[in-house]
């Protein structure tokens, strides 16, 4: 099973806690990367923390939650390495692994209940990565990456 790193903003806390909770259940290992408390917290700071837990390999990939899950989207992706995907449905938790090698979700607490956050989370660890024409594409996006 994979290692996968969480974490939130206090308007991502309780979907966070109910997430790690299933996915502990599910048989994953959770690397919580905070918030543990209903704090106000800069959501930057956070979204780095999981990034960094992905590129340096300590997990597979990430989950991060806000209110709408932009914030996190926008500040994991400035960290060289990330592809994060902000989903709210199911069909693009899947495509994102699937043609872009997504290695972080970003979901939004006050956007998706749940019920549908955990069936976007299930979808995204149940993809694959299919590479081919798309493995190019992702090439592509290093590139971009590289030139800065």
């Amino acid at each position: 099973m994979k290692t996968i790193a969480i974490g939130c903003d206090h308007g991502g806390f309780e979907l966070k806690e109910e997430l790690k909770k299933r996915l502990t259940e599910a048989g994953y290992t959770v690397a919580d990367k905070g918030i543990e408390t209903l704090h106000s917290v800069d959501y930057p700071d956070i979204a780095v923390k999981v990034a960094h837990a992905v590129t340096e390999g300590e997990t597979e990939c990430g989950i991060l939650i806000c209110g709408t899950g932009i914030g996190m989207s926008i500040a994991a992706n400035k960290v060289r390495g990330i592809r994060a995907a902000l989903c709210s449905d199911c069909y693009s938790a899947r495509m994102t692994k699937e043609h872009n090698d997504a290695n972080i979700i970003t979901l939004g607490a006050r956007t998706i209940g749940v019920e549908l956050a955990w069936e976007i989370v299930k979808a995204y660890l149940g993809a694959e990565f299919q590479g081919g024409r798309h493995a190019k594409r992702v090439e592509k996006i290093h590139q971009i990456e590289a030139e800065g």
